[in-house]
């Protein structure tokens, strides 16, 4: 235990306390979570310590929010198997970019070697994403997959409290590598750009039948990959509501996207 008295000034709290309760660590492996967070069995550890091998320094979980009523927990819930299917995809295909603190774990020696937070101190947020940005590669990451390596989080009951915090998690996102910015920031535009070319070709063209037939394919597809990704991840989703999850993701990451991307000033609670 690391009872810290004092935080200097122009630090990120959370890095710092962080920093301390590492540098105070007596093993090899450290593993993050939330104190708002609770693994789904007994086996957590286990699994996590599974990819652990000479070679890996970083274990990449995934951490789902917890089922309530109501569609705003719908779409968050939505919102973080997007994010999950994402960078865990992307770490099997040898391209790890991010993870998330509620479901970490890396080598102490990593974070000593590298000097940890150093060059992002002053930042609010990113002690997990900007990490795992910055040094894992695709030959020392592993991920920890399936319902029993799960670590479930609880969401945000308001949309204002959403909001703030999507900001400050996308406002992390300037700050990756450039390769990882291009591929994301692409993904993002075809996913924007989708339905409002879409709806304009169906007014606009003579070929109803065909763009319809598009449009109705990519639902087909997103669904698919959805299905395939909570089957892998361990997570179970709604996914007859994706159809209209998918219009409201448009609507949402136009306006908080943008605003992740012009603050400039970001705090953890607003």
């Amino acid at each position: 235990m690391v009872h810290v008295d004092h935080t200097p000034e122009h630090i990120n709290g959370k890095k710092y306390a962080l920093t301390l309760g590492i540098r105070a660590a007596v093993h090899e492996w450290i593993v993050l979570t939330d104190s708002d967070c609770r693994p789904t069995s007994t086996a957590w550890l286990q699994k996590l310590s599974q990819r652990f091998t000479k070679d890996t320094q970083f274990v990449l979980g995934y951490s789902p929010y917890k089922k309530s009523s109501g569609w705003l927990n719908r779409f968050i819930r939505f919102d973080a198997l997007l994010t999950g299917t994402q960078y865990i995809a992307f770490a099997l295909f040898k391209m790890p970019y991010m993870g998330v603190g509620r479901n970490l774990a890396y080598r102490k020696s990593l974070f000593m070697e590298t000097k940890g937070f150093t060059n992002m101190l002053s930042l609010t947020g990113g002690d997990d994403d900007l990490f795992v940005n910055k040094h894992a590669t695709s030959k020392n990451t592993e991920v920890a997959l399936g319902a029993e390596a799960l670590m479930v989080s609880i969401p945000k009951t308001t949309l204002r409290e959403f909001y703030h915090q999507k900001i400050r998690h996308l406002a992390a996102g300037k700050s990756y590598k450039f390769s990882h910015r291009l591929l994301l920031g692409l993904f993002m535009a075809s996913w924007l750009l989708i339905w409002p070319m879409g709806s304009t070709l169906l007014f606009l063209s003579n070929n109803l039948l065909l763009i319809g037939g598009l449009l109705l394919g990519r639902i087909v597809l997103m669904s698919l990959t959805f299905y395939i990704a909570q089957k892998r991840l361990g997570e179970q989703f709604e996914l007859w509501s994706l159809f209209v999850l998918d219009i409201i993701y448009t609507i949402y990451y136009l306006t908080t996207g943008t605003a992740a991307l012009l603050t400039k000033k970001i705090r953890w609670k607003n």
